[in-house]
């Protein structure tokens, strides 16, 4: 049996986004323009500036610039969750993993990140934990 990995995962129902070692985005599947609402045209050639909260973005961006330096990630098997930007400004809550891509010499030149929008989730815990205070304080 063969799978053709490519249609797989442009068809995936998480993003799949890969950008390279300058961070400039390289592959941007269907899922990453239902989750984030920016389509392939617009995502190729950005950064990830596109997504990432302003006041993020510093943090993020000497993060990912030591992971291409090092060719190391303390991510790589954690799942992340994370602020995001969806292209109408709206706030996101996204989780996800990475991965880092080398060439044949083992030097990183790209990261591959599957993303999950967790948005509802996210919500649906912060209104549990105000509810939870809210029944403590009467309580006292």
């Amino acid at each position: 049996m063969h799978i053709d990995f490519a249609n797989l995962i442009h068809s995936i129902g998480d993003a799949v986004v890969i950008s390279d070692a300058k961070g400039i985005i390289i592959y941007w599947n269907h899922a990453s323009e239902r989750i984030f609402g920016f389509s392939e045209k617009e995502a190729l050639g950005s950064t990830m500036d596109l997504i990432v909260p302003d006041r993020l973005r510093q943090r993020h961006n000497n993060g990912y610039e030591h992971s291409m330096q090092t060719g190391t990630t303390q991510y790589g098997d954690k799942l992340l969750t994370v602020p995001a930007l969806h292209k109408s400004g709206r706030p996101l809550s996204i989780a996800f993993t990475v991965s880092m891509i080398f060439d044949d010499n083992h030097k990183a030149v790209a990261v591959a990140a599957v993303i999950r929008d967790d948005t509802e989730r996210f919500n649906e815990q912060r209104a549990l934990k105000k509810r939870i205070a809210e029944l403590e304080a009467q309580l006292q």
